[in-house]
């Protein structure tokens, strides 16, 4: 069976590969009803840690929850063992996600009536996803057994989904489309340029810490406000789904909104909560806005070549993203008609064969890393990649090493100063401790004063950036052929 998977920070979805159709799976939960999707939450029972529907029935029950914790894979110092809190109970991030991920598998194959079906997937990560997010969410989907075939960019999966459906609006005059990808916890913008089933990723922005959950909390908020009450742990998580529900019901017309909150019931006008929603709105179009042309006005539009602005994401649906959209950059602005499945859906064109579409990313972040310069007196940051660079890049550098030990500190970061500093997002990736001096290399490093040396080995570093976008690093003796190599963002070695 194959398939693309969205692994979303409030809601999973899985489209199937089906003779040239790509239908989004239909899940059943407690009651019977079904949905086009899985609730990313786990929650703790009596028998263990639970995930989706039932995490979520639990969660309106008061057990121990977390939901969104997808947002956990995007912090800048994540890695494998990072703790997450159900409870007096502490689960590492990834057996966390792993274990969400064999909730999925079993579902789908449920659902599908394919118990022992292998599932070969094409997997959807953030555009503005680190390396470390990366390869942690990969060595979960592996661990759960699904057969990974590839890891694409969302908004490049959206990209997807459009030429599929839209493929008369791309052509050679406008060759272009700019998604614009608003999912639950997460916001992403991508320039695609489609030359039949052949895309190109141009250029990528994001906010790894914006997305519709900010919107749910304004709500809830809002509601809490209009209703003079302070919720306890359970009855806020039940009006947090309730506000998601509210939220996902409005359409253009709404006038008003109605919430229980604690028993009160209270009504907001909907002009009031878009009001309160306008800075996070705010946030999208500025994270966007180099991606578009400026006009004489000073005013950022979509350039000629761009047949349009492609909206999906679940945290796109509420009106008033359209409608911001309209006015502050135009009238060429579509939405999916499956705005909380497009990404699934490209992700499972991704996956045909047959469809025979094809991508090439970009990384959207510098990586480099801290090197010590002037004796040791001070440390700078040596940009090695920066964010125009495809996957499948590889750079080298050779030079004679100046000390009896190497420390290798890196990093990636959304933005440099005019002095080559990192700025923004900055997310380490681990560390390499490299013993130049052949004698070193049987011992523990952190137990070693690093001293400069006359005449060291000459030292090759080779860069690459897989096609999942996860850059990886290896040093080498290139006299004696030692050599140590990592996928950065899942620790440090000094091996």
């Amino acid at each position: 069976m194959r398939l693309g998977i969205d692994f979303g920070t409030t809601r999973t979805t899985a489209a199937l590969v089906d003779r040239g159709n790509y239908p989004l799976v239909a899940f059943p939960d407690h009651e019977g009803d079904s949905y086009e999707f899985i609730p990313s939450m786990a929650a703790l029972a009596e028998r263990g840690v639970v995930y989706g529907f039932d995490a979520q029935r639990l969660a309106l029950e008061g057990a121990p929850h977390v939901r969104s914790f997808k947002r956990i894979l995007s912090s800048a110092n994540v890695t494998a063992q990072t703790p997450v809190s159900l409870g007096e109970r502490e689960i590492p991030i990834l057996d966390l996600v792993t274990g969400f991920l064999f909730h999925v598998a079993a579902s789908i194959r449920t659902a599908t009536d394919a118990p022992k079906e292998a599932l070969e997937v094409v997997v959807g990560i953030p555009a503005h996803a680190h390396s470390a997010q990366r390869f942690l969410t990969l060595e979960a989907f592996r661990r759960a057994g699904f057969d990974v075939i590839s890891m694409i960019n969302e908004p490049s999966a959206a990209g997807f989904e459009y030429t599929h459906r839209h493929s008369k609006l791309v052509n050679d005059r406008r060759s272009k489309v700019l998604v614009y990808d608003l999912g639950g916890g997460t916001f992403d913008a991508s320039v695609v340029v489609a030359e039949g089933t052949n895309h190109e990723v141009l250029a990528s922005r994001g906010n790894n810490s914006l997305g519709g959950d900010d919107f749910d909390d304004v709500l809830a908020q809002c509601a809490i406000k209009a209703a003079d009450v302070t919720p306890n742990d359970a009855e806020y998580a039940k009006l947090l789904l309730d506000a998601r529900r509210a939220k996902e019901a409005l359409y253009p017309q709404s006038r008003h909104i109605t919430l229980d909150v604690c028993g009160t019931t209270v009504t907001i006008p909907a002009s009031d909560y878009y009001s309160e929603c306008a800075a996070l709105m705010e946030q999208t179009f500025v994270a966007m806005e180099p991606l578009l042309s400026q006009d004489e006005h000073g005013d950022f539009r979509p350039g000629d070549d761009v047949s349009g602005i492609y909206v999906v994401g679940g945290g796109s649906e509420l009106p008033a993203v359209m409608r911001g959209l309209k006015d502050r950059f135009g009238r060429r602005i579509r939405r999916s008609p499956y705005t909380a499945g497009s990404q699934a859906i490209g992700l499972a064109i991704a996956a045909d064969p047959d469809a025979n579409y094809s991508v090439v990313e970009q990384l959207s972040r510098y990586f480099g890393v801290f090197r010590e310069w002037d004796g040791g007196k001070k440390v700078t940051f040596d940009t090695i990649i920066g964010p125009d660079a495809t996957v499948g890049t590889q750079i080298s550098r050779t030079y004679r090493a100046a000390h009896n030990v190497g420390w290798y500190r890196f990093a990636e970061c959304t933005d440099l100063d005019p002095d080559g500093e990192p700025r923004g997002e900055i997310v380490p990736l681990g560390e390499i401790l490299f013993a130049f001096d052949p004698a070193l290399r049987d011992t523990n490093l952190d137990t070693v004063d690093v001293k400069r040396v006359e005449n060291g080995p000459l030292v090759e570093e080779t860069y690459s950036i897989s096609p999942n976008g996860i850059v990886s690093a290896q040093i080498t003796d290139v006299e004696s052929g030692y050599s140590i190599k990592r996928s950065l963002g899942s620790g440090r070695t000094g091996e």
